[in-house]
């Protein structure tokens, strides 16, 4: 498995799990394309990662405007030749309320977050990765998309609209090079400390970056060019 000299690109690069993928991408000798709505977050990772300035590119953008994201997808390509890889990680949760109680506005913003984003970006990067013939594209989901818990409504409604985004993409890239996967965690942990034993990581339902992009590194490589349109549970429980 390598994915040295990679081009990956990491929507929502800032946050918990993005920046471990940036980590850990870095670390293996790729390239990165770090996306996110905040400069200054993006400066800070920049200089966590200390990388060479001809491995790594950073670029504000909102993924709500299909204008930026196309933008986007044309500067990446034109600074390193390439696109490989997409890990859109854009988070957000809204819950604890009814559908009667809900205002429409938590459901908008959901499906910004959860379904417009991930149509943008992928619309905009995805002629890229067909053009090489190979390519990975990963999200992450909930499996409150499938089987959603009272109060969620607006959260759950957005993640099934990901899913089917996803799920649906994954058939049209059939025989591309090009695999769309998901990976699914009730919740993520970015202050969990790895746990004890196995059996004290039986009882929690949160799933921590490092576990998520471990997952990640393995759908990005060679090994993992069969599974396309997978639903990966990374969760220790339903409930």
């Amino acid at each position: 498995m390598s994915i040295e000299n990679r081009t990956a690109v990491i929507s929502g690069a800032t946050g918990g799990l993005g920046s471990q993928l940036a980590r850990d991408l870095a670390s293996r000798g790729a390239n990165l394309a770090l996306i996110d709505i905040d400069a200054a977050k993006l400066e800070a990772l920049v200089a966590e990662l200390a990388l060479p300035e001809r491995r790594v590119f950073t670029r504000v953008v909102n993924l709500l405007d299909p204008v930026q994201a196309s933008a986007a997808a044309e500067a990446v390509a034109a600074r390193f030749g390439h696109v490989d890889i997409l890990l859109h990680v854009v988070g957000g949760w809204s819950g604890g309320k009814t559908l009667l109680e809900i205002p429409a506005a938590d459901l908008e913003f959901m499906l910004n977050q959860h379904v417009w984003t991930s149509f943008h970006v992928t619309r905009a990067f995805l002629p890229h990765l067909l053009s090489n013939g190979w390519g990975r594209i990963i999200m992450v989901t909930s499996p409150l998309a499938a089987r959603p818990s009272a109060k969620s409504s607006a959260y759950a409604i957005a993640k099934a609209g990901q899913e089917a985004l996803m799920l649906t993409l994954s058939q049209e890239l059939t025989g591309s090079g090009v695999t769309a996967n998901l990976l699914q965690a009730r919740s993520i942990d970015v202050k969990r400390e790895k746990l004890a034993t196995p059996t004290a990581a039986k009882t929690s339902n949160a799933t921590t970056p490092e576990e998520l992009s471990a997952a990640a590194l393995y759908l990005l490589s060679d090994e993992a060019g069969t599974i396309n349109g997978a639903k990966i549970p990374m969760y220790g429980s339903y409930n």
